[in-house]
């Protein structure tokens, strides 16, 4: 598989498949394909699954593309200004990504929802539900705004203004805490509550 992610605002990507290979994405995620690949529309999981993928704000139908001789291509754009970011997923190496995020990946990995605490989900400003990529192969995430990556290491913690996590390692711990400070609860303008993320993983 090779892939191309070009465009500016509103970027796309444009994946070329060997004969076999697969991608799949949710049901109208295709913007154009050449010549010489199948498609197959299902609920892919299973009824649960496919359940569970509407909550975290997936289509319930999602549509794998197969390519039936070398060279043939797909592309898929975002819906909304931002970026496109290609995750490697592995054993041991899990993302979780903010609600909508996943654009497309290989029929290897595994796309499910993932609660967060009470506490991250009232107060971390992504909500309760959240997307879980497990598996191993290529997950494309389509993101909103500009994207800047973090490792952190064991223990490292950063805070965050609520809603603005993309995705992370599932080794990092998210959480909320308050502001400290009278003051800057009313005229910090950041509210009441900060994002935590504690490592050890990319952020």
């Amino acid at each position: 598989m090779k892939y191309e992610i070009w465009g500016d605002n509103l970027p796309a990507v444009t994946i070329e498949l060997d004969a076999g290979e697969s991608i799949y994405t949710q049901s109208g995620g295709m913007s154009w394909m050449t010549d010489g690949i199948s498609m197959e529309t299902n609920a892919r999981g299973g009824i649960g699954k496919a359940l569970g993928r509407l909550f975290s704000g997936e289509s319930f139908f999602q549509a794998t593309y197969t390519a039936q001789r070398p060279g043939a291509s797909i592309t898929l754009a975002s819906s909304f200004p931002g970026h496109i970011k290609v995750l490697e997923v592995g054993p041991g190496k899990e993302f979780i990504a903010q609600k909508g995020a996943f654009l497309c990946a290989q029929p290897t990995v595994d796309v499910s929802v993932h609660i967060t605490r009470a506490k991250a989900g009232f107060f971390g400003g992504e909500g309760f539900i959240l997307q879980r990529f497990s598996g191993y192969g290529l997950v494309f995430l389509e993101l909103d705004g500009s994207i800047r990556e973090i490792n952190l290491q064991p223990g490292q913690t950063i805070k965050v203004d609520t809603g603005n996590i993309a995705a992370f390692e599932s080794t990092v711990e998210y959480s909320a805490e308050m502001v400290k400070g009278f003051k800057n609860i009313l005229f910090g303008g950041e509210g009441l509550f900060l994002s935590t993320l504690r490592g050890p993983g990319k952020i």
